[in-house]
């Protein structure tokens, strides 16, 4: 079983010319360059939250470097941030990589003294979030990221894993535990007090953001679901499966990103891409070059949610239906049509509740991308402060609902209608 390393002796952080040394003594990723490595040229591209990204290019190809940093690199020196957090993300790959190989990056090499990883330069793709903003079309994307999460939630809990294989991988995500303390504070905390780090388009939503922090009933729903964060350890989540961590083409998806993983609750992945989709469809009045111009994909985006959520419902159920190999509801107890009836009941049931925890997860998600420390491109992006307030707001009011009202949920076309909704109530 593998453990993060206790130290970091010869790290240091790479820069644009370091990272060609470093490279040229990686086979793979010399492979995939070709040419010799004083042709290779790279440069720093992370627009992220907290690592180096560098793109080592020749003129046979390119490859990516991401290196952690000892620090939050959109705060900066003053919050330190434990560098074994490649570790995770290499562990969290390498188990992805059993289920669903073809919808992640190649990885050529991770390096434990240097914190980095080396993994294949995804072109055409691009950040589906961008892709969000310029309106672009994925046809693929609900079926890929619905087959992703199916896979990788079902085959790394309970339903499958046998008690002591799960329980020793989670001793090994366990120790993840300040990447953990980001979300739980960022996203489940902070944007319900006053917190130095918050920020919110301002004045427009200082009415809202106060509300907020005085608004008991949000406030104890999302503590529920901060507890559910804490405790509840289904399967080995991603962690950070938002439009930001997808890559992607009209013919191809890939999910990039996991450094956040640990076992913890499905729902909180399934919410973050819901969260994510509900984001980019209140975003898109900021994107239009007239108003109504964007009223189709307004739609393709609200079909994405429902096909996302109906697609990963029925793998899920596909994959439990394969002759069960795990301790929970042990196989051996399911045998006559009594049990297998009741068992079908059983799955309906759980299904019911994983949809109830991820409705409730995307509106913690929404609210703290637009109240907390860390927003969404697809609202920064909208220049104009009132316009982007206005669709802030319809977002804000749909989370709230999602949060509060997360166990009347039952279908996740009510939750469409919901946004739909809430998008047209307040155009009038």
């Amino acid at each position: 079983m593998n453990y993060p390393p206790a130290a970091f002796p010869n790290y240091r952080p790479l820069d644009e010319h370091t990272v060609i040394s470093f490279v040229s003594q990686i086979q793979p990723a010399k492979d995939a360059l070709g040419d010799s490595p004083e042709s290779w040229h790279a440069r720093e591209v992370g627009d992220g939250n907290l690592n180096l990204v560098f793109i080592v290019a020749s003129s046979n190809g390119s490859v990516i470097v991401k290196q952690a940093l000892p620090y939050i690199r959109c705060v900066g020196e003053t919050w330190a941030l434990p560098l074994e957090r490649a570790f995770f993300e290499n562990e969290a790959l390498s188990e992805e990589a059993k289920w669903v190989p073809d919808l992640l990056p190649k990885r050529y090499h991770y390096d434990s003294d240097q914190a980095a990883i080396v993994m294949e330069y995804l072109s055409p793709h691009i950040i589906l979030r961008k892709g969000f903003i310029q309106g672009i079309r994925y046809p693929r994307l609900a079926a890929d990221i619905a087959e992703f999460m199916a896979q990788t939630l079902f085959k790394t809990s309970g339903l499958y894993l046998d008690a002591a294989t799960k329980k020793k991988r989670m001793a090994v995500f366990c120790l993840n535990t300040e990447l953990c303390r980001i979300t739980e504070e960022l996203v489940f905390t902070d944007p319900y007090r006053v917190a130095k780090l918050n920020r919110w388009t301002t004045p427009q939503l200082d009415d809202m953001a106060l509300a907020f922090r005085q608004d008991g009933p949000l406030k104890t729903a999302v503590q529920r679901l901060k507890l559910k964060f804490l405790s509840s350890a289904e399967a080995l989540i991603h962690g950070d499966l938002h439009s930001g961590s997808i890559m992607a083409t009209p013919e191809e998806t890939r999910v990039i990103d996991p450094e956040f993983a640990f076992y913890g609750p499905m729902g909180f992945d399934v919410g973050a891409v819901i969260g994510n989709l509900l984001l980019a469809y209140f975003s898109q009045e900021g994107h239009e070059s007239s108003p109504g111009q964007r009223k189709e994909y307004r739609a393709w985006l609200l079909q994405t949610v429902e096909e996302t959520w109906n697609r990963f419902e029925q793998r899920f159920l596909e994959l439990w239906q394969e002759p069960a190999t795990g301790d929970a509801y042990h196989a051996s107890l399911f045998a006559d049509p009594s049990s297998i009836e009741a068992l079908a009941t059983e799955q309906r049931t759980y299904l019911h509740q994983l949809f109830h925890d991820s409705v409730g997860f995307a509106g913690a998600k929404m609210i703290r991308r637009i109240l907390g420390l860390a927003h969404v491109e697809d609202l920064e992006a909208i220049k104009d402060p009132d316009l982007r307030a206005r669709c802030e707001r319809k977002a804000l009011r749909l989370g709230r609902l999602l949060v509060i009202d997360s166990n009347t949920f039952f279908k996740i076309t009510e939750v469409t209608a919901a946004a739909r909704q809430e998008y047209s109530h307040h155009e009038s």
